[in-house]
């Protein structure tokens, strides 16, 4: 069953990137009509994906909206990084004292994860808000003539005359190439938070736990199904789209046949693609013809030889 959920992802990338490409192999250099390409020097292309666009939003190669798009991308990575460690630092140290003298509130008394939104009080929240608003309002406004996510008068980390602990000249790095790569950490990185808090949220919400304990949501209907096969490490039993919230087992029974056999036929088919790399049969495909195996290209264009 494994091998067959990885076949099934494996041919139908191979499928696209030989549609794309005209290779079985998807080379991205005989891609040449990409609009994609506009953006290939950008920040944050990296291996193993490039310019990675699956919904195609900068299919239209507009340079303004990509560097609209990019700012925002920016903005929500850093809060989604700040939000992870916000998960994360609580487990291990919460602040001394606290949090509401007048209501005998402590900052230990702070649940982590989700849990805190019903336990900090309505002033908190509103001094929260509008110490971020100051800074998103004042100082951290988009200059067209920068960069996107890079504000004036700030530097590495967002350090700068501002900032709260500090009143120097904003530390830069001067180096082209390490700020270069500085800035594609950072984005790269701001990618992973975005998913992760995500994943965060999603798991806080059902289990009630800030880690997403599996054995707290007790009222999941996949349990009806955890005891099936397939169910693997790390994920467990994955429905995302919840299609067997039902608990129906006949309408499960079935699903699990079409997957058998669609994994079954994807494992054939990739191995189409790979064999042929390195091995022909020898003679004829059509004698009548002249058609030799040999003369059979790979992949998708197989289908008008």
């Amino acid at each position: 069953i494994a091998k067959g959920r990885l076949a099934m992802m494996a041919i139908i990338a191979m499928f696209f990137q030989d549609g794309l490409t005209g290779s079985a192999w998807g080379d991205w250099a005989l891609y040449t009509d990409s609009p994609l390409r506009a953006f290939e020097a950008e920040l944050g292309v990296q291996p193993p994906t490039g310019f990675w666009d699956p919904l195609g939003l900068s299919a239209d190669g507009d340079a303004a909206t990509f560097r609209r798009r990019r700012a925002v991308e920016l903005k929500h990575g850093r809060i989604s990084m700040l939000a992870c460690m916000g998960y994360i630092v609580p487990e291990y140290y919460k602040f001394p004292g606290y949090l509401s003298p007048s209501t005998g509130l402590k900052f230990s008394d702070i649940p982590g994860g989700l849990g805190a939104l019903s336990k900090v009080p309505l002033e908190g929240w509103l001094q929260i808000g509008l110490f971020l608003g100051h800074y998103e309002g004042q100082f951290f406004r988009q200059d067209p003539k920068r960069a996107p996510g890079d504000f004036a008068d700030y530097g590495v980390f967002g350090i700068g005359k501002n900032f709260i602990f500090y009143r120097g000249d904003p530390p830069v790095i001067t180096d082209p190439e390490l700020k270069k790569k500085k800035l594609n950490s950072e984005l790269a990185n701001c990618r992973l938070a975005m998913v992760a808090i995500m994943g965060m949220f999603y798991q806080d919400g059902l289990t009630g736990s800030a880690w997403g304990d599996w054995s707290l949501y007790t009222d999941s209907p996949l349990r009806a199904f955890e005891t099936e096969l397939g169910v693997q490490p790390p994920l467990g039993y994955f429905d995302p789209l919840g299609l067997s919230k039902d608990g129906d087992k006949e309408i499960f029974n079935r699903r699990r046949e079409s997957e058998i056999k669609n994994g079954r036929v994807a494992m054939y088919a990739a191995m189409g693609y790979i064999v042929p790399e390195y091995y022909r049969i020898p003679g004829f495909l059509s004698p009548s013809a002249g058609l030799k195996f040999a003369d059979v290209p790979n992949g998708l264009k197989a289908l008008q030889a």
